[in-house]
Protein backbone atom coordinates (compact mmCIF):
# COMPACT_ATOMS: atom_id res chain seq x y z
CA UNK A 1 0.00 0.00 0.00
CA UNK A 2 1.10 3.36 -0.71
CA UNK A 3 1.19 6.04 1.78
CA UNK A 4 -1.02 8.15 -0.51
CA UNK A 5 -3.05 7.00 -2.39
CA UNK A 6 -5.57 3.82 -2.34
CA UNK A 7 -5.04 0.70 -3.82
CA UNK A 8 -8.24 -0.67 -5.14
CA UNK A 9 -11.43 2.03 -5.47
CA UNK A 10 -14.99 0.72 -5.89
CA UNK A 11 -17.12 2.95 -7.72
CA UNK A 12 -20.67 1.97 -7.31
CA UNK A 13 -24.40 3.66 -7.47
CA UNK A 14 -27.13 3.59 -9.55
CA UNK A 15 -27.00 3.70 -13.89
CA UNK A 16 -26.10 7.25 -15.05
CA UNK A 17 -25.28 8.15 -11.57
CA UNK A 18 -22.53 10.03 -12.13
CA UNK A 19 -19.71 7.02 -11.53
CA UNK A 20 -18.55 7.52 -15.02
CA UNK A 21 -17.95 11.00 -15.33
CA UNK A 22 -16.12 11.29 -12.07
CA UNK A 23 -13.84 8.59 -13.35
CA UNK A 24 -13.51 10.85 -16.80
CA UNK A 25 -12.77 13.95 -14.27
CA UNK A 26 -10.06 11.67 -12.53
CA UNK A 27 -8.39 10.58 -15.20
CA UNK A 28 -7.87 14.47 -16.87
CA UNK A 29 -6.82 15.61 -13.48
CA UNK A 30 -3.05 15.74 -13.35
CA UNK A 31 -1.40 13.27 -11.57
CA UNK A 32 0.21 14.83 -9.30
CA UNK A 33 -2.45 17.00 -8.18
CA UNK A 34 -4.95 13.38 -7.69
CA UNK A 35 -3.07 12.18 -5.65
CA UNK A 36 -2.74 15.16 -3.43
CA UNK A 37 -6.52 15.54 -3.57
CA UNK A 38 -8.05 12.74 -4.26
CA UNK A 39 -5.69 9.76 -3.10
CA UNK A 40 -6.28 8.52 -6.92
CA UNK A 41 -3.14 7.29 -8.65
CA UNK A 42 -1.83 5.73 -11.49
CA UNK A 43 -5.79 4.58 -12.93
CA UNK A 44 -6.42 1.83 -14.21
CA UNK A 45 -10.51 1.13 -14.88
CA UNK A 46 -12.16 -2.41 -14.84
CA UNK A 47 -15.94 -1.79 -15.63
CA UNK A 48 -17.98 -4.09 -16.33
CA UNK A 49 -20.09 -2.95 -18.68
CA UNK A 50 -17.75 -3.33 -21.71
CA UNK A 51 -17.88 -7.13 -20.95
CA UNK A 52 -21.24 -7.24 -20.69
CA UNK A 53 -21.53 -5.41 -23.70
CA UNK A 54 -19.22 -8.09 -25.06
CA UNK A 55 -21.65 -10.98 -24.49
CA UNK A 56 -24.61 -9.20 -25.83
CA UNK A 57 -22.97 -8.59 -29.17
CA UNK A 58 -21.44 -12.19 -29.13
CA UNK A 59 -25.27 -13.30 -28.70
CA UNK A 60 -26.71 -11.31 -31.30
CA UNK A 61 -23.62 -12.47 -33.78
CA UNK A 62 -24.23 -16.55 -32.84
CA UNK A 63 -28.06 -15.34 -33.39
CA UNK A 64 -28.01 -13.88 -36.30
CA UNK A 65 -25.10 -14.76 -38.78
CA UNK A 66 -24.75 -18.61 -37.40
CA UNK A 67 -28.37 -19.95 -36.45
CA UNK A 68 -27.15 -20.80 -32.98
CA UNK A 69 -28.58 -19.92 -29.27
CA UNK A 70 -27.69 -17.09 -27.18
CA UNK A 71 -24.79 -18.07 -24.56
CA UNK A 72 -25.98 -15.04 -21.91
CA UNK A 73 -29.04 -13.38 -23.15
CA UNK A 74 -32.35 -13.86 -24.40
CA UNK A 75 -33.68 -11.77 -27.29
CA UNK A 76 -34.84 -9.35 -25.16
CA UNK A 77 -31.88 -8.11 -23.55
CA UNK A 78 -31.79 -9.65 -20.28
CA UNK A 79 -29.61 -12.45 -18.59
CA UNK A 80 -30.82 -16.34 -18.84
CA UNK A 81 -29.46 -16.55 -15.52
CA UNK A 82 -28.73 -14.35 -12.39
CA UNK A 83 -25.22 -16.02 -11.97
CA UNK A 84 -23.86 -14.18 -14.53
CA UNK A 85 -24.07 -10.76 -13.31
CA UNK A 86 -21.70 -12.52 -10.34
CA UNK A 87 -19.81 -13.87 -13.09
CA UNK A 88 -19.26 -10.16 -14.25
CA UNK A 89 -17.88 -9.65 -10.80
CA UNK A 90 -15.55 -12.63 -10.89
CA UNK A 91 -14.01 -11.63 -14.15
CA UNK A 92 -13.16 -8.29 -13.12
CA UNK A 93 -11.38 -9.66 -9.94
CA UNK A 94 -9.64 -12.10 -12.32
CA UNK A 95 -8.20 -9.31 -14.27
CA UNK A 96 -7.20 -7.09 -11.48
CA UNK A 97 -5.34 -10.67 -9.87
CA UNK A 98 -3.13 -10.69 -13.48
CA UNK A 99 -2.35 -6.64 -13.10
CA UNK A 100 -0.80 -7.31 -9.38
CA UNK A 101 0.79 -11.00 -10.53
CA UNK A 102 2.21 -9.02 -13.51
CA UNK A 103 3.29 -5.46 -11.53
CA UNK A 104 4.19 -6.68 -7.60
CA UNK A 105 4.96 -2.99 -7.15
CA UNK A 106 1.62 -1.92 -8.94
CA UNK A 107 0.56 -0.01 -6.20
CA UNK A 108 3.18 1.74 -5.02
CA UNK A 109 1.92 3.92 -7.99
CA UNK A 110 -0.98 2.60 -9.13
CA UNK A 111 -4.70 2.66 -7.96
CA UNK A 112 -7.40 0.03 -9.71
CA UNK A 113 -10.83 1.17 -9.66
CA UNK A 114 -13.55 -1.26 -9.99
CA UNK A 115 -16.92 0.22 -11.52
CA UNK A 116 -20.55 -1.58 -11.47
CA UNK A 117 -24.65 -1.37 -10.94
CA UNK A 118 -26.40 -3.62 -9.40
CA UNK A 119 -30.38 -3.43 -8.24
CA UNK A 120 -31.77 -5.22 -6.03
CA UNK A 121 -33.46 -7.49 -8.36
CA UNK A 122 -30.60 -9.34 -9.76
CA UNK A 123 -28.89 -9.60 -6.07
CA UNK A 124 -28.15 -6.30 -4.88
CA UNK A 125 -24.93 -5.27 -3.64
CA UNK A 126 -24.87 -7.67 -0.75
CA UNK A 127 -25.13 -10.24 -3.59
CA UNK A 128 -22.40 -8.97 -5.88
CA UNK A 129 -20.00 -7.87 -2.77
CA UNK A 130 -19.98 -11.85 -2.31
CA UNK A 131 -18.21 -12.33 -5.28
CA UNK A 132 -15.43 -9.78 -4.26
CA UNK A 133 -12.04 -12.05 -3.92
CA UNK A 134 -9.98 -11.45 -1.12
CA UNK A 135 -7.34 -10.07 -2.99
CA UNK A 136 -9.80 -7.18 -3.99
CA UNK A 137 -11.12 -6.92 -0.16
CA UNK A 138 -8.27 -6.53 1.56
CA UNK A 139 -7.40 -3.55 -0.59
CA UNK A 140 -10.65 -1.55 -1.06
CA UNK A 141 -12.74 0.98 -0.33
CA UNK A 142 -15.87 1.94 -1.70
CA UNK A 143 -17.78 5.13 -3.13
CA UNK A 144 -21.46 5.10 -3.33
CA UNK A 145 -22.66 7.31 -5.98
CA UNK A 146 -26.27 8.48 -4.48
CA UNK A 147 -29.06 9.47 -6.56
CA UNK A 148 -32.59 8.75 -6.40
CA UNK A 149 -34.42 6.19 -9.03
CA UNK A 150 -35.84 8.88 -11.02
CA UNK A 151 -32.42 10.76 -11.29
CA UNK A 152 -30.64 7.72 -12.53
CA UNK A 153 -33.88 7.35 -15.33
CA UNK A 154 -33.57 11.24 -16.10
CA UNK A 155 -29.88 11.04 -16.98
CA UNK A 156 -30.16 7.45 -18.48
CA UNK A 157 -32.38 8.77 -21.02
CA UNK A 158 -30.76 12.19 -21.42
CA UNK A 159 -26.98 11.05 -22.14
CA UNK A 160 -28.81 8.28 -25.14
CA UNK A 161 -26.64 7.90 -28.17
CA UNK A 162 -28.21 5.89 -30.59
CA UNK A 163 -25.26 5.93 -32.97
CA UNK A 164 -23.25 4.81 -29.74
CA UNK A 165 -24.76 2.03 -27.47
CA UNK A 166 -21.10 0.46 -26.57
CA UNK A 167 -19.88 4.00 -25.52
CA UNK A 168 -18.86 4.64 -21.82
CA UNK A 169 -20.40 7.67 -21.26
CA UNK A 170 -23.32 7.50 -24.23
CA UNK A 171 -24.88 3.91 -23.59
CA UNK A 172 -28.69 3.73 -21.72
CA UNK A 173 -31.52 1.64 -21.20
CA UNK A 174 -34.60 1.34 -21.96
CA UNK A 175 -37.15 2.76 -19.09
CA UNK A 176 -38.36 -1.20 -18.80
CA UNK A 177 -35.24 -2.35 -18.20
CA UNK A 178 -34.08 0.67 -15.63
CA UNK A 179 -37.62 -0.06 -13.96
CA UNK A 180 -37.44 -3.89 -13.61
CA UNK A 181 -33.07 -4.15 -12.96
CA UNK A 182 -32.77 -0.80 -11.27
CA UNK A 183 -35.33 0.87 -9.44
CA UNK A 184 -34.40 -1.07 -6.22
CA UNK A 185 -31.36 -0.77 -4.70
CA UNK A 186 -30.16 -2.06 -1.32
CA UNK A 187 -27.97 0.33 -0.69
CA UNK A 188 -28.78 2.40 2.41
CA UNK A 189 -30.12 -1.39 3.68
CA UNK A 190 -25.95 -2.28 4.08
CA UNK A 191 -24.38 1.21 5.15
CA UNK A 192 -27.25 3.59 6.69
CA UNK A 193 -24.46 5.90 7.53
CA UNK A 194 -22.89 8.59 5.11
CA UNK A 195 -19.43 7.07 5.87
CA UNK A 196 -18.60 4.13 7.86
CA UNK A 197 -17.23 0.44 7.27
CA UNK A 198 -18.90 -2.70 5.91
CA UNK A 199 -17.90 -6.09 6.89
CA UNK A 200 -17.06 -7.88 3.44
CA UNK A 201 -16.23 -11.88 3.43
CA UNK A 202 -14.20 -11.30 6.39
CA UNK A 203 -12.66 -7.95 5.69
CA UNK A 204 -13.51 -4.58 7.09
CA UNK A 205 -13.80 -2.50 4.37
CA UNK A 206 -14.33 1.29 4.64
CA UNK A 207 -16.86 3.43 2.57
CA UNK A 208 -18.17 6.32 1.88
CA UNK A 209 -20.78 8.18 -0.10
CA UNK A 210 -20.74 10.79 -3.04
CA UNK A 211 -24.36 12.66 -2.74
CA UNK A 212 -25.11 13.25 -6.75
CA UNK A 213 -29.00 14.23 -6.59
CA UNK A 214 -28.20 17.91 -7.75
CA UNK A 215 -26.32 16.21 -10.71
CA UNK A 216 -22.84 17.75 -9.85
CA UNK A 217 -21.07 15.85 -12.51
CA UNK A 218 -22.47 17.15 -15.41
CA UNK A 219 -24.81 19.90 -14.23
CA UNK A 220 -22.64 21.76 -12.15
CA UNK A 221 -19.08 20.69 -12.72
CA UNK A 222 -18.07 23.77 -10.93
CA UNK A 223 -18.83 21.86 -7.61
CA UNK A 224 -17.50 18.54 -8.81
CA UNK A 225 -13.98 18.90 -7.54
CA UNK A 226 -14.44 20.40 -4.29
CA UNK A 227 -17.49 18.15 -3.54
CA UNK A 228 -15.32 14.56 -4.94
CA UNK A 229 -12.34 15.92 -2.54
CA UNK A 230 -14.73 15.71 0.47
CA UNK A 231 -15.65 12.53 0.24
CA UNK A 232 -12.48 11.05 -0.72
CA UNK A 233 -11.11 12.74 2.41
CA UNK A 234 -13.56 11.05 4.69
CA UNK A 235 -12.97 7.70 2.52
CA UNK A 236 -9.15 8.03 3.13
CA UNK A 237 -9.52 8.63 6.70
CA UNK A 238 -11.24 5.16 7.18
CA UNK A 239 -9.06 3.87 4.72
CA UNK A 240 -6.26 4.88 6.81
CA UNK A 241 -7.75 3.35 9.96
CA UNK A 242 -9.21 -0.04 8.43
Amino acid sequence: MSEQIFDVLLLIGRPASGKSEIIDFLTHTPLEERRRRFHVGALDVLDDFPLLWAWFEEDDLLSRKFGLPRLHSDEEGYFKQEAFWHLLIERLCLNYQKIVRDHPDYHQTSTALIEFSRGSQHGGYRAAFAHLSPLVLERAAILYVNVSFAESLRKNRKRFNPNRPDSILQHSLSDEKMEKLYRHDDWKELAPDSTGFLQVGGFRVPYAVFENEDDVTTGRTDLLPGRLEEAFSSLWTHYCRR
